[in-house]
């Protein structure tokens, strides 16, 4: 089966590489594939992609494989380019027709990557989150449910970073090629991508007007006849590009939606009181259950200043969106989940979590992890404290913004913070921080000093 892949990969390289000599046949047209946006994404295609595709033939296996759905992706995102200049703006309802191959094709890299016991896992998490970066194609104007596209892109890809940075430091003194594939990765989306869309699309595809002669309906024949598209959590059922775009971020097969807060739910303005979000027009047995053996799962905003995110069991999907500084991040008891939080809030605190992973924009005053067991924290922005207390096993992933922070650590043991390497482009520099110590009577006071094992 891998020679197969391999081989298959190979022939799709080799098809990458001729992109930019015309379209495909009967998909666009010889003018729309002459379009410079069109030839510049040909080109991002046949380098940026054709790097990632070189390393993952290298690897073979399960990273072959999603790399050819990576692949499959970019090939669609081009014809559904090619078909907005020929198209006039959807309707919220059908964008969602008209995006409808890509999402199948990311479905497709979600069920690979979902519940996988690869050793590979991580590459194809990494590789299946950052299709969502995508979904910009879809982008309508304001109300259409996503963001403009530079910040899609950029913001797709910090979900998948999470997965990818666990390759790089895997694989960092193991493997070069795992270490190209994951560079290779991020470098498609950011900078490629996005300084695509910068150039071509910083508003959004272009459509054709109404009464256009070269218009046509928007839809696409090769999309599938019915395509299911679960409703997150609220009390009006999602349409259009804000349906799309909400299950291709949730990483979960169709039947499975991406829980999001809306006004209704926050616990403020619920009538029952409960706090516990829940997925009307479902029935309960279809519904997937994140709860715990402690108590319900919740992911709700309390009295407008507080997050709780509780119970959560194996949700690789918790996101809070709507959030400012003036509000507080409050997780507890959840197991093998990954939160992000999209905005800058005040503080975060981790409690009695075990195996976790938390992505934030930056806070204002501290990160807090607290009896925790593995767990998993980046920072993309600034971040003044982080204190660490009661934690076996901790992963500090900073950014440069948030190098200057305060490290706090109390009975907890297996801590590493990784930075920026200075000396590489792309890497993380590992960074032990100490659990022993020791303690000298000299000049009438005690000393403390780190202790240093040899090797170190």
């Amino acid at each position: 089966m891998g020679e197969a892949l391999i081989g298959r990969l190979e022939a799709a390289v080799s098809q990458l590489e001729a992109l930019s000599g015309g379209a495909r046949g009967g998909l666009s047209d010889t003018a729309s594939a002459q379009d410079p946006p069109i030839v510049a994404f040909d080109d991002l295609v046949a380098s940026a992609l054709g790097r990632v595709s070189a390393a993952a033939g290298k690897i073979g296996a399960d990273v072959a494989e999603v790399t050819g759905l990576v692949e499959r992706a970019f090939l669609v995102g081009k014809d559904l380019l090619v078909r907005t200049n020929q198209t006039q703006k959807p309707t919220m309802e059908s964008v969602t027709t008209f995006m409808g191959p890509l999402n199948e094709t990311i479905l497709e890299a979600n069920a690979l990557a979902e519940g996988t016991r690869s050793i590979y896992a991580n590459h194809l998490k990494a590789a299946a989150g950052s299709l969502a970066a995508l979904a910009w194609i879809g982008y309508t104007g304001k109300g259409c449910g996503m963001p403009l596209p530079i910040a899609h892109v950029e913001e797709s890809w910090q979900m998948a970073e999470f997965y990818s940075n666990k390759v790089l430091v895997e694989y960092k003194n193991k493997d070069p090629d795992h270490v190209e594939w994951a560079k290779a990765l991020k470098e498609l989306y950011v900078p490629n991508l996005r300084d695509y869309v910068k150039r071509y699309y910083p508003l959004g595809p272009a459509w054709q007007p109404p009464g256009s002669a070269n218009n046509k309906a928007p839809s696409v024949p090769s999309a599938p006849t019915s395509l299911s598209i679960s409703s997150a959590s609220s009390s009006h059922p999602k349409s259009g590009m804000s349906a799309v775009f909400a299950e291709i971020s949730s990483g979960k097969p169709v039947t499975q939606g991406l829980r999001k807060v809306t006004d209704d739910m926050k616990s403020k303005n619920r009538t029952d009181k409960t706090g516990v979000v829940a997925a009307e027009g479902k029935e309960t047995r279809n519904a997937p259950s994140f709860s715990s053996t402690k108590g319900p799962a919740k992911l709700e905003l309390q009295m407008g200043r507080k997050w709780v995110v509780e119970h959560h069991v194996g949700n690789k999907s918790l996101i809070i969106e709507d959030c400012d500084t003036k509000q507080s991040v409050y997780v507890y008891g959840c197991k093998d989940c990954v939160l992000q939080v999209k905005g800058k809030v005040n503080n975060i605190t981790i409690d009695k979590c075990i195996k976790v992973g938390v992505l934030f924009k930056g806070v204002v005053a501290a990160c807090e992890i607290v009896n925790c067991n593995s767990a998993e924290v980046q920072c993309e922005g600034s971040v003044p404290t982080i204190s660490i207390d009661n934690t076996s096993g901790c992963q500090l992933y900073l950014s440069k913004e948030s190098l200057e922070t305060s490290i706090t650590t109390a009975k907890s043991s297996e801590i590493n913070a990784l930075v920026p390497d200075a000396n590489t482009d792309g890497d993380w520099a590992e960074h032990s921080l100490p659990q022993q110590y020791i303690h000298a009577f000299k000049d009438g006071q005690f000393t403390t000093s780190p202790v240093s094992h040899s090797g170190a």
